[in-house]
């Protein structure tokens, strides 16, 4: 399957939550998302430890790296790293709207720049032989999203740019959190679809405030080449993942129950805990794989108590799932 098609459906770049054992489990779920890394920034790639920031498991695939910076220089040197690390596809952040992404003059402040941007992905495709795509908003403070936007695609399509993912709410750089710029600014998915009749060539992914396979369905039904799910898919995996390679892939889905996926990482838990790992690497990111279900609330809770003692191994995950499952008979 080309990477255009595992874009049908990807998990979004979450701070903090996709790391690699979260991308780990979400493969057991689905074969076929795409799947992103948290934003790493351009100098972390450049003078970090690449084997902490850069490194994952080959059962990822298909994974993207996502780059935050606004040098060109810098980011083609992290870009052509980033392949070299194995990653399928290299992602610039010109969506985040944290402090701390505008003090260093990336993130959702490039909506501003074009230009910028335009030079940054042009000189990143020049040096990186992966492709390199462009996650953006509608537009930041007071532009005006119907004049903001089409310039902003304009420009990076015209540096080469074929794949791009638009969250689909303004980003208010002064004002709002960044939780509550995933919030408050009004979606509007109408513009992004205008978008993709505008810039028919573009492969444009949809994002923001979709929470279901019925909304992902629908917004692919209307002509967008994707959608992009974050925290449902962190807080419900089951739900998303678990059941998008037959509803969105038009494939069998590897797993047929949520408690099959303890058996589908397992190994890999193993691994990492033989390495000087803890359980709870892995376990902080399964305490939605039950949700909605009888028993999740037993799942979550000794998982949360026990996943993150001195010496804790898979026995948790077991004791776990057997009082889950006693609940739920």
């Amino acid at each position: 399957m080309k990477i255009d098609q595992n874009a049908r459906l990807s998990v979004a770049p979450m701070m903090d939550w996709t790391d690699s054992r979260c991308r780990v489990f979400h493969r057991a779920l689905s074969r076929h998302a795409l799947l992103y890394t948290e934003m790493v920034t351009a100098p972390a790639v450049l003078n970090g430890d690449r084997p902490r920031l850069l490194g994952f498991d080959p059962v990822e695939h298909p994974v993207a790296l996502q780059l935050g910076g606004s040098d060109p220089g810098e980011l083609a040197q992290a870009a052509r790293i980033g392949a070299d690390w194995g990653y399928d596809e290299v992602n610039l952040n010109c969506g985040c709207p944290s402090d701390r992404v505008q003090s260093g003059t990336f993130g959702a402040v490039l909506m501003k720049s074009p230009e910028r941007v335009a030079d940054c992905v042009a000189e990143m495709i020049a040096a990186c032989p992966v492709e390199v795509t462009v996650k953006c908003r509608i537009g930041v403070d007071d532009q005006e999203p119907r004049e903001a936007l089409p310039a902003f695609l304009e420009a990076i399509s015209g540096a080469g740019v074929r794949r791009v993912t638009i969250h689909a709410r303004k980003a208010w750089l002064k004002g709002l959190s960044p939780k509550e710029n995933r919030d408050i600014p009004p979606l509007d998915y109408p513009l992004v679809a205008e978008m993709k009749a505008a810039f028919p060539d573009l492969h444009i992914s949809i994002n923001g405030g979709v929470t279901t396979l019925d909304q992902a369905e629908e917004l692919l039904g209307q002509g967008l080449d994707g959608v992009m799910i974050g925290r449902a898919a962190y807080h419900d995996p089951w739900t998303i993942l678990g059941q998008a390679d037959s509803r969105i892939f038009g494939s069998d889905d590897p797993l047929d129950a949520p408690h099959d996926a303890l058996d589908a990482i397992r190994p890999a838990i193993e691994r990492h805990l033989a390495e000087g790992g803890r359980l709870h690497h892995f376990t902080r990111h399964m305490l939605g794989l039950f949700t909605g279900r009888p028993g999740a609330r037993h799942w979550r809770r000794i998982l949360s108590e026990d996943a993150n003692r001195d010496g804790a191994g898979t026995e948790v995950l077991d004791r776990a799932l057997a009082g889950l499952m006693q609940r739920a008979a």
